[in-house]
């Protein structure tokens, strides 16, 4: 009998936490296929990143991005970085350089913004988290956790606004204990922006060192 009993309640986790997963997955999935269907979006963000023992705020930025389709200029930790379809430009005022390179999906580096809305289709766990209210927001998490077991990820909390379906935050911890956060200010749709937005001009660079790297 106990073996019965057992045996019912390890197969009630197991429909529990598959139930858990798809309700996770199909959530995600609506949202991104709502912010796929923008044809552009305009993002202001906070981005930290704390240490684990201390608790304490190591950096801290804030940031802008812009996008349409697949281009995107993004303006990060006092450099901008402009995606105009075919190659990447990454503007350092400090420095007064820019560093040119062809677009190279498969390098880590070369991410689109936009894959932050599909990297957890593969190589994650994904449950279904607590509903919280923030700021007057109520935001839904989903957590992910990474299958590969020599990952340094610990979890990713991924934090929707329910109401309109959009990405309010993304929360990164690390087995150390450290953690990343990204948090959305501002979000904007469908806002106008010309082609010219998301195309380098020299002309405006010309007392920078243009280094060409491919």
């Amino acid at each position: 009998m106990k073996k019965i009993v057992c045996l019912l309640l390890i197969c009630s986790t197991a429909l529990t936490y598959g139930q858990s997963s798809q309700r996770a997955k199909n959530y995600l999935d609506e949202v991104n296929k709502k912010i796929a269907s923008y044809t552009t979006i305009s993002i202001d963000f906070h981005y930290a990143q704390i240490d684990g023992k201390s608790g304490d705020i190591n950096q801290e930025t804030d940031g802008h991005i812009d996008l349409k389709e697949n281009l995107y200029r993004l303006s990060f930790m006092d450099m901008t970085r402009i995606f105009d379809g075919k190659k990447i430009y990454t503007i350092s005022d400090e420095d007064k350089e820019v560093t040119v390179s062809k677009y190279d999906p498969k390098k880590i580096d070369n991410a689109l913004p936009l894959q932050i809305l599909t990297f957890y289709k593969e190589g994650y766990d994904l449950q279904w988290d607590i509903l919280q209210n923030v700021k007057g927001k109520e935001i839904q998490y989903i957590k992910l956790i990474p299958l590969d077991k020599k990952s340094g990820i610990k979890e990713v909390l991924v934090g929707v606004d329910h109401a309109t379906k959009q990405i309010y935050t993304k929360i990164q911890v690390n087995k150390n204990g450290s953690k990343s956060v990204l948090t959305v200010k501002s979000f904007k749709t469908n806002q106008s922006m010309s082609k010219n937005h998301f195309t380098f001009t020299s002309a405006d660079y010309s007392n920078y060192y243009i280094n060409n790297i491919d």
